[in-house]
């Protein structure tokens, strides 16, 4: 007779149809030898998690327990046979794909072990790597003239990140806090997208130059075409925002003319966003970047509002994460 095994089982939430969550015990999965187990302490939800949560016909419901959460971290509960570096009780981030959940699984190579002394209690590790890797290929130097158009998440601290690089950043959105913070993190110049001729604005404080860099993160054909009138001759416009109304391109008459180079800020490689990360946890225990006015917290269970305002954007919200309960 076969002896029945019966895994343990852990809580997670699950994306049931567009706009719902279902909350449920759902089984373990068995650990791969070059996995481990993470118990979690929360997970940001991203932006690019909206149109699971809206509903297009290429997504199937129910998804997986715990999708689309890809911003995890927490502290490992199990490892595989082969995973050497890692224990029990490391607390670590991890680029898994499951994280709306008490636990998610990820492979060993896929993580980055936090330092002992890393007391940040919200770390949403996906978006802060993103920003370095982002800032890194925009190749900020000192005395640059910067434009950073859209102060979410991603705009502010690579606000912050240009600033301490010795960049002049010039800040522009349409929200008034998020201007706020962009001035809090040491922009110089902020601008409502509100405001009459932004692009001759930003012209005009760069004595009639444009800016060398202009790094765009809205992520929307409107704020593209912006960004790319205010880019210098020879300068760079680095396109960091998440493309979902379809194809775009700048303008490609404009860049031509002026001879800017376009870049795109995002990595694919799974060590080199690792690489973000690491330099992530660098950047927060140097002082430079100061999560604390940036995140609000619900519990898993109050994961649906966490997505309302991710989508809805209301004035003083900026990023949600959810924690287990």
């Amino acid at each position: 007779m076969t002896e029945t095994v019966v895994l343990p089982r852990t809580r997670s939430a699950i994306l049931a149809s567009p706009g719902v969550f279902h909350h449920a015990s759902v089984p373990e999965r068995p650990l791969a030898p070059d996995e481990v187990r993470i118990r979690l302490e929360g997970c940001g939800v991203c932006r690019s998690d909206l149109a699971m949560w809206k509903g297009t016909p290429r997504f199937n419901y129910p998804l997986a327990p715990g999708s689309p959460g890809h911003e995890g971290w927490g502290r490992i509960e199990a490892i595989g046979s082969d995973v050497i570096g890692l224990k029990a009780g490391d607390r670590v981030a991890a680029l898994s794909s499951h994280a709306y959940a008490e636990q998610d699984v990820a492979k060993a190579s896929q993580v980055v072990k936090l330092p002992a002394d890393f007391r940040v209690p919200y770390f949403p590790a996906a978006p802060l790597g993103c920003a370095m890797n982002v800032f890194e290929r925009s190749d900020i130097r000192s005395g640059m003239n910067v434009a950073i158009v859209g102060l979410g998440f991603l705009g502010v601290i690579l606000t912050r990140l240009c600033v301490e690089a010795g960049a002049t950043v010039i800040a522009i959105s349409r929200r008034p806090h998020g201007l706020e913070l962009a001035r809090q993190a040491g922009a110089k110049h902020v601008i409502s997208l509100q405001a009459d001729s932004v692009v001759g604005q930003v012209i005009s404080l760069t004595c009639a130059g444009g800016c060398d860099v202009v790094i765009e993160t809205k992520g929307s054909a409107e704020s593209l075409d912006l960004a790319a009138q205010m880019v210098t001759e020879r300068g760079r416009l680095v396109t960091a925002g998440n493309f979902q109304e379809g194809p775009q391109q700048p303008n490609m008459q404009l860049r031509n003319w002026r001879g800017w180079a376009a870049i795109n800020g995002y990595e694919r490689d799974p060590q080199r966003c690792l690489a973000g990360i690491t330099a992530a946890v660098a950047a927060v225990r140097r002082g430079v970047l100061d999560l604390t006015e940036l995140v609000e917290v619900f519990p898993l269970t109050e994961i649906e509002e966490a997505f309302r305002l991710t989508e809805t954007r209301p004035a003083g919200f900026v990023k949600a994460v959810v924690v287990p309960s």
